[in-house]
């Protein structure tokens, strides 16, 4: 795979919810990470699809991703892959996507999950390592790890945002040189 573009991509924002997020490891870089894509996407017009997993039971998304994104509805879910669930898939064929660019958590359950099954149908995949985590760190490192053998492009926030802009001297450049800085 060459590099990636803004167009067909969506940014993915799988399952950072209340009850979870608290023993997720480093979950203050996921968290600042998770927020500047956020950001950037705006800054570039890529659409956002959040989920959650069993809201009733893990909390609804933290407050200070969920305030950012507000006009967002989240995808509610019971399967770890987001391919589970129709409205994951309908939000996906109604926003043409080709691209999904994941964040979130548990990095070895639910976005592996999510990213393997991607790459089956036929998606390019892109995981944010640093936007992405679990409860264990060695968790983590071979979540990425069996993503990177399935196809999976792994990625920082940094490298992601330099990537999609691929110049400087733009007003999206400008924008995003604030969330890199």
């Amino acid at each position: 795979m060459g590099l990636l573009s803004k167009e067909g991509a969506t940014l993915i924002i799988i399952d950072i919810q209340e009850k979870l997020f608290p023993h997720i490891h480093k979950r203050e870089e996921v968290s600042e990470n998770v927020r500047r894509l956020i950001k950037f996407a705006r800054i570039m017009g890529i659409p956002i699809v959040l989920t959650e997993q069993y809201p009733k039971g893990l909390g609804a998304t933290i407050r200070e991703i969920k305030e950012l994104i507000l006009r967002v509805k989240p995808i509610e879910k019971v399967e770890f892959s987001c391919f589970g669930s129709e409205g994951f898939i309908r939000a996906l064929k109604r926003l043409d996507t080709k691209t999904l660019i994941l964040t979130g958590i548990e990095t070895h359950i639910c976005v592996s999950q999510t990213a393997i099954e991607s790459l089956d149908l036929g998606y390019s995949v892109c995981v944010v390592s640093d936007a992405t985590s679990s409860r264990r760190e060695d968790d983590k490192t071979i979540g990425i790890e069996r993503m990177k053998q399935s196809g999976a492009v792994i990625s920082s926030t940094e490298m992601l945002i330099y990537e999609l802009l691929r110049r400087a001297g733009t007003q999206e450049f400008k924008e995003a040189l604030k969330l890199v800085k």
